[in-house]
């Protein structure tokens, strides 16, 4: 059998098939890679050695002749770097991602971790000098010539100007990330990825007890809610430290940068306004009665109640089988709705099974959850999943994949432009989940299947849109309460339950326990804010795909062109050769009608 076999075997289980596990080899070949070690001696190296060459030199460079050539010299050489330092910690960060428990895997990635962050020390002075170039010698520069490959990125961090410290400053924030914010990230991981949750004297990891949340059996679904809440409230003034360690972290480096607002930070790193976001979660907020009140209401009625525990929100619906998906189902169904939009969409996406770019079974210790990395341009994305082969597990698969495909098309756009910021970066995945989810209604004529099939994407809408949003607004009040003093745990879910008892409405009932679940979100301790990005996506590209089903020529041309842009466009750009524009109000009421208008039809079957 082949090693590749093998390692497929090793994952298989009775019900799904062979789960792939990554091939990791394509950036190194193991722990103790010669070329591992290799690379981080070369990227100490070069980072000293670029720093002696351009530091204090790029302002007289640009006034002088030949400036586009040789600031493109420069650029280049930074992009290089990037490209290498990027492997090393992508590396670092996927072996970690496969066993957070490992003693092994957590200490190669923390100390990858801080000799990246030593080494990149040298390249701080960068990104300021050329933020100090004048405007009229970096425009003239940038005009014409090789240096107007990179006018994009130029132009992009300029808008980081007014918030960039000087030199001095900027290092110490840079070398105190690994001991500050860093650290209290590993340290989130690390304690939720050791939490056991007892369910039925069997003790699990998170990942299979929030999908018991989806069971058939109520009294699974229950037990499975009060495991939860059990494992959290014994750890929640580890969670509320946590919260309130990183949240002080961020005010103070808000405060120093002169952001005005607890989000703009976000803002500024997603290349969006602050006020396309405030319209976008003022129209989210006004939805959710017609939204998520309106379909729990829906979903409580199909359950014979008039309200639904909290524990039964996402609960498959009654007398409707299930179906599980094999992992070969799903690839094929996946493939195959992709194919159906484009075929070279579907060829990518081919190639994540083809070459073991998917890490797919639950393990002990591993991440929870499901991400796309996109690596750097000289490699390739990968993709982590916990497939568990139920129907959601298939959206998930589509959902990344779309973020794999898009990272893929991106990579032409080199290290400095192909990432693209959070609220683009749900594109692809969300519409390769829309296409996975027509492509399989339109084959189900069953009225009792078509109504779950319907119900269940109207649940993850709702759950991208309305959940995301609430997610948001609790960040807000959590952010802005703590400039006033540290907060403690129970105000932390007294502020839970508010948001979560607004979006939900009255049809979901918050039992106790679920005042807890605020502690496991992995979002709001890494990425704060990131959570609305979510909710931009969706709506974006349910915008999209109204477009799409117009049938209007050329779309799939525009779509990839879209794609290929990564990180080198403004959304108002990306999204005009579509007729569409962001920041007006009713961009975002068009991408919350599609949700509407699935709870009509869900709604229209009741006869």
């Amino acid at each position: 059998m082949s090693a590749k076999k093998a390692s497929a075997a090793k994952s298989a289980t009775k019900d799904l098939g062979p789960l792939p596990e990554w091939n990791l080899a394509d950036l190194y070949s193991g722990l103790d890679s010669p070329e591992f070690a290799a690379d981080l001696k070369r990227a100490e190296a070069e980072c000293r050695a670029f720093a002696e060459k351009w530091r204090g030199k790029l302002a007289g460079i640009a006034k002088g002749a030949g400036a586009s050539k040789k600031l493109a010299e420069a650029v280049k050489a930074y992009e290089n770097l990037q490209d290498l330092l990027g492997r090393i910690m992508s590396y670092a960060g996927l072996v970690y991602a496969g066993n957070t428990t490992d003693a092994a895997c957590a200490k190669f990635y923390g100390d990858a971790q801080e000799k990246i962050t030593a080494y990149s020390t040298d390249l701080l002075f960068f990104q300021l000098e050329l933020n100090r170039i004048d405007d009229a010698a970096l425009q003239k520069a940038m005009r014409s010539g090789p240096l107007a490959h990179w006018k994009p990125w130029l132009e992009d961090i300029r808008k980081d100007k007014p918030h960039e410290l000087d030199d001095t400053l900027e290092q110490i924030f840079h070398e105190k990330s690994v001991t500050g914010h860093g650290a209290w990230n590993r340290l989130f991981d690390e304690t939720i990825a050791a939490l056991r949750f007892k369910v039925d004297g069997k003790e699990l990891s998170l990942e299979p007890v929030l999908s018991m949340m989806q069971d058939s059996s109520e009294e699974t679904r229950h037990k499975a809610s009060d495991a939860v809440a059990a494992t959290l409230r014994e750890n929640l003034r580890t969670f509320a430290l946590i919260t309130n360690t990183l949240a002080k972290d961020k005010e103070i480096s808000d405060r120093w940068r002169k952001f005005e607002d607890v989000a703009d930070s976000r803002h500024l790193a997603n290349r969006v306004e602050r006020e396309v976001v405030e319209a976008l979660v003022a129209a989210a907020r006004a939805a959710y009665p017609r939204l998520s009140h309106r379909y729990y209401k829906l979903k409580a009625k199909w359950f014979g109640r008039e309200t639904l525990n909290h524990w039964d929100r996402n609960a498959p619906l009654p007398q409707v089988a299930q179906r599980s998906y094999s992992w070969s189902d799903a690839r094929d169904t996946v493939l195959s709705a992709y194919g159906g939009f484009a075929p070279e969409m579907a060829d990518i996406a081919k190639r994540f099974f083809d070459d073991r770019w998917i890490d797919a079974p639950v393990r002990p210790g591993k991440a929870p959850g499901a991400f796309a990395h996109p690596t750097v341009p000289s490699a390739h994305p990968y993709v982590l999943l916990n497939y568990q082969g139920k129907p959601r597990d298939v959206m998930t698969l589509a959902h990344e994949l779309g973020h794999g495909v898009h990272q893929v098309l991106a990579a032409g756009q080199g290290a400095l432009m192909a990432q693209t910021p959070l609220t683009l970066a749900e594109t692809a995945s969300v519409f390769g989940e829309m296409l996975t989810f027509r492509a399989l209604l339109a084959k189900t004529t069953d009225k009792a299947q078509r109504r779950a099939l319907i119900a269940s994407k109207v649940e993850d809408m709702i759950n991208t849109v309305v959940r995301q949003i609430a997610f948001y607004t609790f960040e807000r009040e959590v952010h802005i309460s703590r400039k006033d003093g540290e907060l403690t745990a129970d105000q932390l879910c007294r502020t839970w339950m508010g948001v979560q008892s607004e979006s939900l409405g009255p049809a979901i009932e918050l039992k106790p326990g679920y005042e807890t679940f605020w502690a496991y979100i992995p979002h709001f301790i890494h990425s704060p804010f990131y959570v609305y990005a979510y909710a931009f996506g969706d709506c974006l590209v349910n915008s999209l795909y109204g477009v799409y089903r117009k049938a209007e020529k050329g779309f799939v041309d525009r779509y990839f062109d879209m794609l290929k842009a990564g990180g080198a466009k403004h959304h108002s750009e990306l999204l005009a050769p579509f007729g569409l524009d962001a920041t007006d109000p009713a961009f975002w009421n068009i991408g919350l009608g599609m949700i509407e208008e699935l709870i009509i039809e869900l709604e229209g079957m009741e006869g």
